[in-house]
């Protein structure tokens, strides 16, 4: 089973999906004339404006959503795998797939918010319902959402609870078992009370969590300052294979540096979509340029932060492609938390394993929340007659798939997870980029707006934008209104 599960590993990571990603990167970056750069600031601005209403959330809490799905144990177990098997040239390629992908980010974001509509009474959306909608293909959209949901259910819920019990049992021997009993009784208690609940949750957590975490990482940084450039210069040579210390790794650099990247800032995936939908906003390029910023907290930030504590302290192992190790400095550790909790252990002996250990809990408890919220909106895109039985199936499936994740080998959990991810990004991509062009005429009309001194606000039949019901009906509403 395990040399099966491998294979199809092998295939959906081939490099073709990797150089999917990097295309669709540099094409959506190119033809938005890199907005990731130009719209910095007014991301900033945007993040802390709008209120939630009934139907939605607020921009803030959507971007807190889609941080609890972004930042997790990618963020410190998958950059140090990256590492490993790329060596330190791997995060230079996390940084690229960040930077390219915040292009893709933001057109994913913005179709999610295009094509949302109103279902339980709140704001759905994401790839499901923008391909149906967007392209008119009810089949492709269903595939998405079943492989959706059962990555997000199944497959994915096990790397996350594996991490936080491998940390907690390396810093304060508490039994794996006792562990996952616990993060699925809390995961219980928030993932029932529905998709609000998740947001409040997500609104306080997230930025104490990266905010802590990051805290941290510039104490070290710090501590490290003269060893800054030296640093990046490590980095960088070694991504382009000119650093003889990691000659050979070249390819095996590009390769986790995107995989891993993928993971963790999950751009272009097409999860981040959902919660860019749940938004109340009066534009959807608002909640699009929103979600293009969470690509940067995650990666240039946290996964930043994780990389250098772990470069500067030395406390890593780089494999040999062609067998054993061309660095070792850590005998017999297997690459994960591990490498993390060594690096803060350098400088604070008495707090490193412990500080990491409850950032991983949070990081990736807060992600788990995240995956349910995007397996439910799947599940409620196809279950259209609202079968209570299918939404507590969901609920026993995840819940059930968290426990025996902090159960179960780390290797086979990461594999599966990165099938989970590999499939949705290869549905996804190819979907926005067939769908480009009412994501591209909405950010046109949100520039036009802005320069005209208003507050954006969206039209979708002025700009010949069909299906996009939601904003047809609001846009009615309000003249019906100013009619009165």
């Amino acid at each position: 089973m395990e040399n099966i599960i491998t294979a199809i590993n092998d295939i959906v990571w081939s490099n073709a999906l990797i150089i999917l990603c990097l295309g669709a990167g540099i094409y959506f970056s190119v033809v938005t004339r890199f907005l990731q750069v130009r719209y910095i600031r007014e991301m900033l601005r945007l993040l802390f404006n709008g209120q939630s209403s009934k139907k939605g959330v607020s921009s803030f809490q959507a971007f807190s959503i889609a941080i609890a799905g972004r930042v997790g144990t990618g963020n410190i177990a998958g950059v140090a795998t990256a590492i490993a098997m790329g060596g330190p040239g791997a995060v230079f390629w996390m940084w690229m797939i960040a930077f390219l992908g915040s292009s893709s980010a933001f057109i994913e974001a913005t179709l999610g918010q295009i094509y949302k509509q109103v279902k339980d009474g709140e704001y759905r959306g994401g790839p499901a319902y923008y391909i149906e909608k967007g392209l008119g293909v009810k089949w492709y959209a269903v595939v998405f959402a079943v492989a959706t949901i059962i990555s997000m259910a199944l497959f994915l819920p096990g790397v996350q609870s594996n991490s936080i019990a491998s940390s907690m049992n390396t810093a304060f021997q508490i039994p794996t078992v006792v562990t996952g009993g616990g993060v699925t009784l809390l995961l219980a208690l928030i993932i029932f009370g529905g998709v609000k609940r998740i947001g409040k949750v997500a609104e306080v957590a997230v930025p104490f969590m990266a905010g802590a975490y990051i805290l941290m990482t510039i104490i070290i940084i710090m501590m490290n300052i003269s060893e800054v450039p030296a640093m990046f210069s490590l980095i960088i040579r070694s991504a382009f294979d000119v650093e003889p210390a990691f000659a050979g790794v070249f390819g095996m650099a590009i390769a986790w540096g995107v995989k891993r990247g993928i993971y963790s800032n999950e751009a272009g995936q097409g999860t981040a979509p959902h919660a860019a939908a749940a938004a109340e906003v009066s534009h959807p390029a608002k909640q699009g340029l929103v979600q293009a910023f969470s690509v940067y907290v995650d990666t240039l930030f946290v996964c930043t932060a994780t990389a250098f504590m772990i470069l500067f302290t030395g406390q890593y192992n780089v494999v040999n492609p062609e067998g054993g190790f061309i660095v070792e400095n850590l005998p017999g550790v297997a690459f994960g938390p591990e490498y993390t909790q060594q690096a803060v252990n350098t400088y604070f002996p008495t707090l490193g394993s412990g500080f990491v250990a409850i950032s991983l809990l949070l990081f990736a408890f807060t992600t788990i929340m995240a995956y349910y919220y995007i397996a439910e909106t799947n599940l409620s895109y196809l279950n259209g007659k609202g079968r209570k039985w299918m939404l507590w199936g969901l609920r026993a499936l995840i819940l059930g798939a968290t426990f025996y994740g902090s159960i179960k080998t780390a290797e086979s959990a990461w594999v599966l997870g990165d099938i989970g991810v590999g499939v949705m990004a290869w549905l996804n991509v190819v979907a926005i980029i067939l769908l480009r062009k009412p994501a591209l005429r909405a950010l046109k009309d949100y520039q036009e707006q802005r320069k005209a001194g208003l507050d954006p606000v969206f039209d979708p039949v002025k700009l010949g934008i069909k299906h996009a019901d939601e904003w047809e009906k609001k846009v009615q509403e309000e003249k019906e209104l100013q009619a009165v």
